[in-house]
């Protein structure tokens, strides 16, 4: 309980902070796993392959934008699906 108003505030501020956290980061795993699917799956088409692959991008930028990851964070996970996805259109 807070005992000021000032406390008070900061406690909603909070509240509404991790909620918008939750929301980013919920979408931002829901992107590259969705992506990760598409790379298992049988034979994914070159093109959504490609256009996957730039919305995870994007995703993951906007997550550093938002301060939901740190900036090597996200060139480790963009570096690490790009290998894959190298890998998978090398072998066709």
């Amino acid at each position: 309980m807070a005992n000021s108003a000032q406390a008070s505030k900061r406690i909603r501020q909070t509240e509404k902070r991790t909620e918008r956290n939750k929301m980013l980061r919920t979408r931002m795993r829901s992107e590259v796993k969705r992506f990760e699917t598409l790379l298992e799956s049988d034979t994914p088409s070159k093109e959504a392959v490609g256009k996957g692959f730039t919305a995870v991008m994007s995703e993951l930028h906007k997550a550093v934008g938002n301060g939901i990851l740190k900036k090597n964070t996200a060139s480790r996970k963009i570096s690490r699906l790009a290998t894959r996805v190298r890998t998978l259109t090398a072998g066709k």
